[in-house]
Parts: C-alpha cells; sequence; structure tokens
C-alpha cells in the first residue's frame, strides 16, 4: 500500500509543539515500513522523521501554525491564516495521494475533514482529541453520516466524546520498543512529562511532590509561560526541576531513573502515549482516570487509577507504588502497544476505508 501522511500543522516535526501528535505519526511510519508499506509524509519545513524512518519520503510545507484547538472556546469559529501552513499541506498531500492509495490526515482541524466530502482521494483521519470545537465535531457527524470507516480514534474513552459514532473503530497506539531500555529503578524520583498547560494538571503533581518534600522532574515543552510561572511560585522554591523537552532516546533514559510518573490531566487525554513511554522503561504510572489512561493502566498490576482531582489519593499510591513490580509494566506495553501492532491495527482500518471509497 502506498500511503500518503498529513502531519500536524502545530509546530515542525521533532520541536514538540505538535505534543502526543508527534511521536505518534513517527510510531506508525515505524510499523507500517516494517509492513512492508510505502510512506510519504507530509509536514512543516525543518521537520525531522526518527532516524528508524529513513525510508519514509519527507515532503516540507512552508506556511503559518494553525492555533490548536484546546487553546480556543469550544463554539469558536475555524479561522484559517494568510499563507495556510494546513492548507498548503492538504494541497501538496491531495496532488501525491494522486498516485497513492489513501491520504491519512493526522492534524484535528476543519479543513481536511471538510475536503473528505470534496475530493475524489480516499481521506482517513486518525482524530487525536476528544470533542474541542463544535463545529470539528458537527462536521465530523456530517462525513461520518457518508464515510463512516474514515475515522479512527485512539481509546475507547476519546471516541465517547462524539456520540453519533455508533461503532468506533479503536486503534489504540504503538511504540518502537527497541527506543526504550527496562531500568529497574524503584528508588527514583517523581516525574510528570508533557506540555506545560493548563489541560494537563502540572499543578497536581506538584501539590504531591511538596507533601512528600521531594522534588518533581517535569520534562516537556513550556508553551503556557504563564501558567508555568504561577504554579512555580504557588509551592517552595525547588520543588519543580524544568528538565526541558527531549528526543525520545534522551528522555527514555532519564524518564526510566524514576519510580513513578504522574499523570494528572485536567481534559480527556485521547490515548496517553507519555503513560505507554513510561510503561515501556518499566516505570509504574498513577494518573487521573479521565480519558485513555483510565484504559491502558491495570490498576493495581502497571499503576494505579485515582478519580479525577484527587490528589490526596494521588499521594497515598505514591506512598505505595513499590508494590507495583516494575517487569508487569514493560510486559504490558510488549502484548498491547509495539509499533507493529499498532500499524496492523491501521492497515486494516485503512482498507476498510479504501473499500468504502469505491463504493
Amino acid at each position: 500500500m502506498r500511503i500518503v501522511l498529513i502531519s500536524t500543522p502545530i509546530g515542525f516535526l521533532g520541536s514538540g509543539k505538535g505534543g502526543g501528535v508527534e511521536l505518534t505519526l513517527n510510531s506508525l511510519v515505524t510499523g507500517l515500513l516494517t509492513l512492508g508499506h510505502s510512506v510519504e509524509v507530509i509536514a512543516p519545513r525543518n521537520s525531522k522523521l526518527n532516524k528508524d524512518n529513513k525510508k519514509a519520503k519527507l515532503h516540507f510545507v512552508e506556511g503559518e501554525d494553525q492555533i490548536s484547538w484546546q487553546h480556543q472556546n469550544f463554539n469558536s469559529p475555524v479561522t484559517i491564516p494568510d499563507n495556510s501552513l494546513l492548507a498548503g499541506m492538504l494541497e501538496k498531500g491531495l496532488d501525491i495521494a494522486k498516485q497513492a492509495d489513501v491520504l491519512l490526515n493526522m492534524s484535528y482541524d476543519w479543513l481536511p475533514i471538510w475536503m473528505t466530502l470534496n475530493t475524489e482521494a480516499p481521506i482517513a483521519h486518525i482524530i487525536s482529541m476528544g470533542s474541542e470545537s463544535s463545529v470539528i465535531s458537527n462536521l465530523i457527524s456530517k462525513v461520518y453520516d457518508k464515510y463512516p470507516y474514515n475515522f479512527a480514534f485512539h481509546s475507547k474513552t476519546q471516541a465517547d466524546d462524539y456520540p453519533f459514532i455508533k461503532k468506533p473503530i479503536i486503534i489504540g497506539n504503538g511504540f518502537k520498543l527497541d527506543n526504550y531500555t527496562f531500568q529497574d529503578s524503584v528508588k527514583g524520583p517523581l516525574a510528570w512529562v508533557g506540555r506545560v498547560a493548563p489541560e494537563k494538571g502540572l499543578e497536581d503533581a506538584a501539590y504531591v511532590a511538596n507533601e512528600l518534600s521531594e522534588k518533581l522532574n517535569v520534562w516537556g515543552v513550556i508553551e503556557d509561560e504563564t501558567y508555568a510561572s504561577k504554579i512555580e511560585q504557588s509551592f517552595p522554591q525547588g520543588t519543580i526541576d524544568w528538565m526541558g523537552f527531549l528526543s525520545t532516546d534522551e528522555l527514555q533514559k532519564e524518564l526510566g531513573k524514576c519510580r513513578v510518573l504522574l499523570n494528572t490531566p485536567k481534559w480527556n487525554e485521547a490515548y496517553g502515549n507519555v503513560v505507554v513511554e513510561a510503561l515501556a522503561c518499566g516505570v509504574p504510572v498513577i494518573a487521573y482516570k479521565r480519558g485513555g489512561p483510565g484504559e491502558i493502566i491495570q490498576h493495581g498490576e502497571t499503576g494505579y487509577l485515582v478519580d479525577p482531582d484527587d490528589k490526596k489519593n494521588m499521594l497515598y499510591y505514591v506512598e505505595i507504588i513499590e508494590k507495583i513490580e516494575r517487569k508487569k509494566c514493560r510486559e504490558w506495553v510488549e502484548k498491547n502497544a509495539s509499533t507493529d501492532i499498532f500499524a496492523k491495527k491501521v492497515v486494516n482500518w485503512l482498507n476498510k476505508a479504501i473499500d468504502e471509497s469505491k463504493q
């Protein structure tokens, strides 16, 4: 199969601005190449694919980034800037897709979904968020009526945000396990990984660290400087150790040294990439049962699930985290979230979407 992927229009691949979509795209490309498929990626200029993905052809597009939908109001209108990066990527993708089997869109935005109704080329969409926009959800509903196989979701909880999707296609996610080294660091520090923005709830993890008189190691792009500063001022100096955004290789080395990852989202996570990355390193996870992590973490086996926003209960589980056998964390990822498992699910789904487009 020849597959053309459209990347996120929020930052170049490798910048960290695209959040989990960057990791998902690279993981999927790795899996598709391993299965023998041909892959081309349309992405913003300066993008880089992982070293494992050298066989994929990368096409660059210049233009102005879109505003991420999680930072807009639910009822905000669609805005497309002049010299739109998204429009440029879509235009190039549609042109290349004339000689391909399918165009696979990984950007959560209105324009590619609308084009599904206005082009002969089959466009499939991996929806990377819950329902964050009224206008996008309404459009997905309209397109779904005609092309029910053109949408896939990372988790059942995420798909439930779109009640009109009667039989959601759930593809999970996958990770190249050779990139993650198992470490048995039962006495290591506390960890938190993610974009530093209000919907990620970093302040709750900082609360836990402060109660234990420990430091919290924080990895990720500081997307909201005001938010980060406010958290830092709310706790004693030194509570948070800002570690910055690291490549997967660098991150897994440091993350694997930690005894637990705290996952504190204030919104429904579509999946929870960092949760699986931690598990792949052998690091158990304590997470709010909000979105995808609720389907990933096996309570009492690979970590603990806590009622949303119950930071005191999260604190309790940190104190007994050594009860979790770290090898079971790695084993869960090997059985459920490798790149091959993920890519096979995606290929099965894409075949359905392609068949549907021919009818």
